[in-house]
């Protein structure tokens, strides 16, 4: 296979999970009853320009269907990040009803409802027909096509170049980086901003966060990678803020290479040194990873057992594609953890893919009373204790697996 980015051939390896299917290719009763497709699903870093990356399986239409199942407004605390950005974009670049604002990938609108609602015009762009109805009953344009060179020539054509667009957590998920982050150069007005989240590879490898790792997820990303891929085609980093979510991630902001003129910040040295401290930019960097991981699950595959074996009932909250990985990987199956609670009703009633695990609604919590409940998106744990702290009346504990095995009381 060679580099998405740079074309260079891979050959290290520093992670392989073994195989897996698409983490969000959920199961109905129907499809419970017929074969899973499974990938080999293995991290690989590119030498010459150290990109780090899954291996080419299975395209983009495979992975972002029709129903694809993947809601971001049911999260309460990203619903508040993604508010608090709206301000912060509106304040410090000036944006008003004279402004054209866009957001690629935009989901179910869980952000754009927040800049309509600031009286600045608008528009999303998302590939995926369940998520874009879902901000089109928000009353929002969206435009259902995947994004590249060849959809922003033609909004620029259309006269809907942008003040500031916003991609978040969409950087990872394209199979072709260079035709993604071209466009953005196009979009952009001549003295526009495009602000990019994803999270930091330098987090994943510190943290074990080996179970964001899925084959929709293309490519795992530093401020190393990210600012020559920038570089490559048309965009200059001009600064990068570091942000809890997603367990760490970077907010990068860029401009055009040409016609942008505002300057680098202190923000951009900082996260290149602490990448370079840390080897990113060499093959140590990435040594002792696979080992660390496989305690990881060992922990987690033990901890199930015992609890098995003491009679303990174990559920999980989050039918999260992180959990998917975690789970496929250990080789969890429903005698370990009887049912997963989402409150996604567009997961509720299927399964989780490869451990074919139920998702059921949070009623189930209250019915079945379960021992121990699993919380497979560790980067809510908080948020998700603390909606769930009824559970504490029957004794049950909360556990999470990454970056280490934890029981909370």
């Amino acid at each position: 296979m060679k580099c998405r980015h740079c074309a260079a051939e891979l050959e290290r390896v520093c992670l392989d999970l073994g195989s897996a299917p698409p983490s969000n290719a959920y199961l109905s009763d129907a499809t419970l009853r017929a074969p899973e497709l499974w990938y080999p699903l293995r991290l690989l870093v590119c030498e010459r320009c150290w990109l780090v990356q899954t291996e080419d399986h299975a395209g983009r239409e495979a992975l972002f269907g029709d129903d694809y199942a993947y809601f971001s407004s049911f999260s309460s605390s990203w619903l508040a990040h993604a508010e608090a950005y709206v301000q912060a974009m509106r304040e410090r670049f000036g944006l008003s009803s004279a402004s054209l604002v866009s957001e690629v990938a935009a989901n179910d609108g869980y952000l754009l409802r927040f800049v309509r609602q600031a009286g600045i015009p608008c528009y999303g762009i998302e590939p995926t027909a369940s998520t874009a109805a879902a901000a089109r009953a928000l009353g929002l344009d969206i435009v259902e096509r995947f994004f590249g060179v060849d959809l922003a020539r033609e909004l620029m054509a259309a006269g809907r170049q942008v003040d500031l667009v916003a991609a978040n957590n969409v950087l990872a998920h394209v199979p072709d980086i260079n035709d993604f982050v071209a466009g953005f150069t196009v979009l952009l007005k001549p003295d526009g901003v495009a602000t990019f989240e994803f999270p930091h590879l330098l987090r994943l490898l510190r943290e074990n966060q080996f179970d964001t790792v899925y084959h929709e997820h293309y490519s795992y990303l530093s401020l190393t990678s990210v600012q020559r891929i920038f570089a490559a085609n048309g965009l200059a980093v001009f600064d990068v803020e570091q942000h809890p979510t997603h367990g760490g991630s970077l907010r990068v902001f860029a401009q055009r290479s040409e016609s942008g003129r505002r300057a680098t910040g202190e923000g951009v040295a900082k996260v290149l040194h602490e990448e370079t401290v840390a080897g990113l930019a060499t093959a140590a960097g990435y040594e002792g990873f696979q080992a660390r991981i496989d305690k990881v699950k060992d922990d987690f595959t033990a901890f199930l057992i015992e609890a098995r074996r003491a009679g303990r009932k174990v559920a999980a909250y989050g039918a999260a594609a992180k959990g998917n990985t975690l789970m496929n990987y250990a080789g969890t199956r429903p005698d370990l953890i009887a049912f997963v609670v989402d409150r996604n009703p567009a997961k509720q009633g299927r399964y989780m893919p490869g451990s074919r695990i139920p998702i059921v609604a949070e009623e189930r919590l209250r019915s079945d009373r379960p021992d121990d409940i699993v919380i497979l998106p560790w980067n809510l744990r908080d948020e998700v204790m603390q909606q769930l702290a009824y559970v504490r009346e029957w004794g049950a504990r909360f556990v999470t697996a990454v970056p280490e095995l934890r029981c909370v009381p």
